[in-house]
C-alpha cells in the first residue's frame, strides 16, 4: 500500500479525473475511482477524498456556496496550476501515464476513439494519438461539467452534444483544452454559436443576431428565436471565462461584424 505522501504523479492522474467527473459522481463508489485507486495503490476513499481536496479549489465550486473537502495541499494547488497554465500538455502527460499504469487500459471514452490506419506509424500515429486524447479530454470536461445537459436547450442525447470552444480551436491554443473555453451545445446550437449567429453576455444569457431574428423559417421562429434573452444552464464546475465570452461576440457575433 503506498505512503501517506501523495506523489506529484499521483495527484496529476487524480486532478485529470477529476476534470472528467460530474461533481456528484466525485465518490468512492464510482467506477472510475475504483479503477484508478487500484492503479496508484490507494483505497478509493483516499482517491474521492482527493477528488473532493480539489474541489475545495474551484471557484465554480466554492462560488455557489458548496464545499469540497478542506485540507488541500500546497502539492494539490501546485498541480491545480499547472493544469491552468498548460492543459494540453497535462491532459496528454496523464492520459498516457494512466494507459502505461494500466495494461488493459482504453481510451475513456471509447466512443470518442476510432482506429487508426495501419499505415500510422512513426510521428505521424503519436500526432494523432495526442490530438485524439486531447479532444477526448477536452470533450468528458465539458459534458461532465455541464451534468451531459446542452446548456441552452437542455438536450441530453450524448450523441447529438458537442463540447464546443468559445473561443475557437484554431485562435487561442494555449486554451484549446481549458474546460472554461467550453459549452456543452446540442449539435445545432453548436453550429449557430460557431458561425456567430448567437452568442453571449457576461452574464451568460442568449443574444440571437439580427439576421437570424429576420428569417421567416418556423425552426428558426421556434427554436432559436425565444433563446434571445434566456440565461444558459450554468456548469457545475468550470465557468465560461467572460474574457473569452467578450472574444467571442467581438471576434465571431456577426452583428458585431457589420458595424
Amino acid at each position: 500500500m503506498a505512503t501517506n505522501r501523495w506523489t506529484k504523479e499521483q495527484l496529476k492522474l487524480a486532478f485529470h479525473l477529476y476534470c472528467q467527473l460530474p461533481f456528484g459522481k466525485l465518490d468512492m463508489r464510482t467506477p472510475e475511482v475504483i479503477k484508478l485507486a487500484g492503479l496508484i495503490d490507494r483505497t478509493p476513499g483516499a482517491v474521492a477524498m482527493k477528488l473532493s481536496n480539489f474541489a475545495s479549489l474551484d471557484p465554480a465550486i466554492t462560488g455557489t456556496g458548496r464545499k469540497g473537502l478542506e485540507g488541500a495541499s500546497n502539492l494539490d494547488r501546485e498541480i491545480w496550476d499547472e493544469f491552468h497554465a498548460d492543459w494540453e500538455a497535462l491532459a496528454v502527460e496523464s492520459e498516457l501515464l494512466r494507459r502505461k499504469l494500466d495494461a488493459d487500459a482504453q481510451p475513456m471514452d471509447d466512443a470518442e476513439e476510432q482506429l487508426m490506419p495501419e499505415d500510422f506509424t512513426g510521428e505521424t500515429r503519436k500526432v494523432v494519438t495526442e490530438q485524439r486524447i486531447k479532444q477526448n479530454f477536452f470533450r468528458r470536461a465539458v459534458l461532465s461539467s455541464y451534468r451531459g445537459r446542452c446548456c441552452m436547450s437542455g438536450l441530453t442525447e450524448t450523441r447529438l452534444l458537442i463540447a464546443s470552444h468559445i473561443v475557437p480551436w484554431s485562435r487561442d491554443k494555449a486554451n484549446r483544452l481549458n474546460p472554461s473555453n467550453g459549452l456543452c451545445l446540442s449539435a445545432i446550437h453548436d453550429r449557430a454559436f460557431d458561425k456567430g449567429l448567437i452568442t453571449l453576455t457576461d452574464d451568460f444569457k442568449v443574444v440571437v443576431s439580427e439576421e437570424l431574428k429576420r428569417k421567416k423559417e418556423p425552426f428558426v421562429i421556434e427554436v432559436l428565436l425565444p433563446l434571445d434573452g434566456r440565461a444558459i444552464e450554468l456548469p457545475e464546475r468550470f465557468m465560461p471565462s467572460v474574457e473569452f465570452l467578450s472574444r467571442h461576440r467581438a471576434d465571431l457575433f456577426v452583428d458585431n461584424q457589420k458595424k
